[in-house]
């Protein structure tokens, strides 16, 4: 329970932090690499008209205004972070008078039970320090019978945008951190055992996972994808970490891995996600 508590404060600390900075800096180029996978789970989860839903790690609330368009006026929807600088994004982004945001840990929150028909997440799952009693928690907040919809990566090998970087500059930089199999990260929820495991012991039922694969542009010129690999993501740490001839080196390998993914629209490689859907039991 004390390791569970201690990943949930560093995470906190991490998202109200350099990975909230961090994603706000390289808000554009995230954004448009992962609208599709926004856009297949939104099709997955199919908010319906006065349906009430929560969209779990909402970030600066692109996901939460599309379900709210969905379920329309005599709807509702809650976008919840845990990331205080994020949801201030979200909300100076405004938006309809049944759309409201709070800062929040949606793994501990006393939600109302029997509150929602829809728990919705876009990347937002990953980061859970106890994976199963968080989704317990999230399903005790859904109506019976109520949906779950979610998109998360799959295993880092199956991500090539992400692994071609980090295989490129580890030599070079500071050790990079490798989370166990079993704790919180980009990649944790890859494997679709672990996944099914969670969601059965939390309570959902008919669970399904449907990959889904895209390709993903980094960027259209080398010296921008340099700047945001070392803004955000799994290589940040390391850079900030970094000697200047370290961080040198680095970037030079990564700009030499890059050469063969350049083409007309920039820097582009493989990326790959599940499309998650179960209902509460």
């Amino acid at each position: 329970m004390s390791q569970s508590r201690d990943l949930a404060a560093e995470q906190a600390a991490f998202w109200n932090g350099p990975g909230a900075k961090g994603w706000l800096a390289a808000r554009d180029r995230i954004e448009r690499g992962i609208a599709g996978y926004g856009a297949d789970a939104l099709a997955a989860a199919a908010a319906r008209p006065g349906e009430r839903v929560l969209d779990i790690g909402c970030g600066p609330g692109v996901s939460s205004r599309a379900l709210a368009e969905a379920v329309g006026a005599e709807g509702q929807v809650l976008g919840l972070d845990i990331a205080a600088p994020l949801i201030e994004a979200a909300r100076v982004a405004g938006g309809p008078p049944h759309l409201s945001y709070a800062t929040a840990d949606a793994a501990t929150h006393g939600f109302s039970p029997a509150s929602f028909d829809l728990l919705f997440s876009r990347f937002g799952v990953m980061f859970f320090a106890d994976p199963v009693a968080a989704f317990a928690n999230l399903r005790r907040a859904l109506k019976p019978g109520g949906r779950l919809a979610f998109v998360c990566w799959r295993t880092l090998r199956e991500n090539p945008w992400g692994l071609v970087p980090i295989l490129a500059a580890a030599p070079h930089l500071p050790p990079l951190p490798r989370p166990g199999p079993e704790e919180p990260g980009q990649y944790s929820f890859g494997d679709r055992a672990r996944v099914e495991r969670i969601l059965a012991a939390s309570g959902f039922v008919d669970a399904t996972l449907r990959p889904l694969d895209r390709p993903m542009t980094l960027g259209r010129d080398v010296e921008t994808v340099l700047d945001e690999l070392a803004k955000f993501g799994a290589l940040a740490r390391a850079f900030a970490e970094a000697t200047p001839e370290q961080a040198r080196a680095a970037r030079a390998a990564i700009t030499e891995a890059l050469k063969p993914h350049a083409g007309p629209e920039g820097f582009v490689l493989a990326s790959a996600c599940w499309c998650v859907t179960a209902r509460a039991g």
